[in-house]
């Protein structure tokens, strides 16, 4: 990227205390955000909704939802319910059984367009109306009717088949097929289908919309803070001058660079049988070419097809988003940790709301909590991201139960991870710049200057130029009168000296506000 500092956007200007809530969009809120609907990429993809009737019934009894939330093991689902409730229909046990539903009946109506398969024959435009309406009146009601048959039949994917048929049993077309829904299938077929729309539907509907939102928020900082600027600090110590919008360039950068791989993950699926040949598809259809058949069903739910697989899709594809979204989150709590030392070092300070307590028993403290929410969530998430990502590509031979039992703890990881992301964006919204404070401590780290002057004393061959200014700035005291003195004892052209003398720690920060400026250029979202 190249940078022109001579056609600079003009400055934003900073004085006194600066609120980032106040640059905020409020209309962009993540209130406003879609929830639990989306549509895939796939030029074929179907248009998947999932019932909204989950997120409902919380409010049908406001005690009863309080009790709830006192007795949740996990404070996902209890204090932190009202932060991470949009994952829950596609995440949880609900969004597990409406995409099971879902995928049994596209893998009947596909069956019914295949001409060799006879004994389906395609379905009226009155039957189709009929099996659309099972997935998109998919209700809590009938995920309980789910349940209760899976106490009799101890199987959850037959269970999701047997309700199918008591549905459909009263059509007098669709009753004719019954035995036709989970043709030729394995439960993993079904299963593996499932968990990839759940993660294609969390990812898009919540997880990438957040992120999108904090990266839009750091960016916002790194433009509106560009002209600031701050005291760098290598090793905890004072170093060359940067500006607090370049900073913050840095992070909403990093960030989108693991966000655009996230969405470039392709999430996989499989649909050979038991193990992976198709064995029961050809014996019963020989004249049918299987793998084809699958690869079209498989991209038109709008993921991609996998014909290399086991009883299972190996999860690769998995261990490589969970990998992906954990690095995310690595680079956010740098983000979090930087922001902490910032406010510990007066460089921010937090907005606070009237009745707030910063401290039980200290009233003058406003304590960084959302970050160091944000902090930790997000180390949680990473445990369970990186558990997921190890375990799950591992499996006996041509499959064992052990990734069953963990995939169903995918919600987890990615509640811990979207909880610490609006922990942030929280905290963001809190910020104010104290710019006195950063140019106090500008003011009295003249010191910083020895780097140019030693540089521009190389240029022109001024002999031992660093030993020079090790001894003038090593453990004394410097100030602005005695690195004036320095410079204009030196043997330089006057022209190179009237270029030092005029330089501050205020104004020594290189390229910093360009880079800042141009954030949006290096920062690509939705793509």
């Amino acid at each position: 990227m190249e940078l022109n500092l001579s056609s600079m956007a003009t400055k934003i200007p900073c004085s006194g205390l600066i609120p980032i809530r106040s640059l905020l969009n409020p209309s962009k809120s993540l209130s406003h955000l879609p929830r639990v609907s989306f549509s895939v990429s796939s030029p074929h993809s179907l248009k998947l909704m999932t019932s909204t009737k989950l997120i409902a019934m919380a409010s049908a009894s406001s005690r009863d939802f309080e009790m709830s939330n006192l007795t949740a093991l996990s404070p996902l689902d209890g204090r932190y319910w009202g932060k991470v409730k949009d994952l829950a229909s596609s995440m949880s046990e609900f969004g597990l059984i409406y995409f099971r539903v879902l995928v049994e009946i596209k893998w009947l109506i596909k069956l019914s367009n295949i001409p060799q398969v006879t004994e389906v024959p395609s379905f009226s435009k009155e039957a189709h109306k009929y099996l659309q309406g099972i997935i998109d009146g998919f209700s809590m009601d009938d995920a309980l009717q789910v349940k209760k048959i899976e106490r009799v039949t101890n199987h959850d994917v037959k269970a999701v088949e047997y309700f199918l048929k008591q549905k459909c049993e009263s059509h007098p077309e669709i009753a004719k097929v019954l035995e036709f829904f989970h043709f030729a299938c394995t439960s993993e077929d079904i299963n593996n289908l499932s968990h990839a729309l759940m993660l294609q539907e969390a990812l898009s509907s919540v997880i990438l919309p957040t992120m999108d939102e904090l990266i839009k928020s750091i960016s916002l900082m790194a433009k509106s803070f560009a002209y600031v600027p701050m005291l760098s600090r290598t090793h905890g110590q004072p170093a060359s001058p940067t500006t607090l919008g370049k900073e913050m360039a840095i992070f909403a950068v990093r960030l989108s660079v693991e966000r655009r791989y996230l969405s470039e993950t392709k999430i996989k699926g499989k649909f050979a049988g038991a193990v992976g040949n198709y064995n029961a598809h050809i014996s019963a259809y020989s004249n049918i070419d299987w793998p084809h058949v699958a690869e079209e069903f498989v991209t038109s739910l709008g993921l991609t097809f996998n014909p290399y697989v086991t009883q299972i899709e190996p999860h690769d594809y998995m261990a490589r988003l969970f990998n992906t979204i954990s690095q995310f989150n690595n680079v956010l709590i740098d983000f979090d940790r930087d922001i902490w030392s910032y406010i510990s070092l007066g460089y921010f300070k937090q907005i606070t709301k009237a009745g707030e307590i910063g401290s039980s028993t200290m009233p003058h403290k406003v304590n960084p909590i959302d970050f160091e929410n944000s902090e930790g969530n997000l180390g949680k998430a990473n445990a369970e991201l990186a558990f997921l990502s190890m375990k799950l590509p591992i499996s006996r031979m041509q499959r064992d139960l052990t990734d069953s039992t963990v995939l169903r703890n995918m919600g987890g990881a990615l509640g811990h991870s979207l909880l610490a992301y609006k922990s942030a964006i929280q905290g963001i919204g809190k910020l104010q710049v104290n710019e006195a404070r950063l140019k106090d401590d500008l003011d009295h780290t003249w010191e910083v200057l020895a780097e140019p002057i030693q540089t521009v004393m190389r240029r022109y061959g001024v002999p031992e130029p660093y030993e020079k200014l090790k001894e003038l700035t090593r453990g004394r005291a410097v100030n602005e009168e005695s690195i004036r003195k320095f410079i204009k004892s030196l043997e330089l052209p006057e022209e190179a000296k009237d270029q030092l003398l005029k330089l501050t720690p205020h104004t020594y920060v290189g390229a910093a506000a360009a880079l800042a400026l141009a954030v949006d250029d290096a920062v690509h979202l939705g793509h």
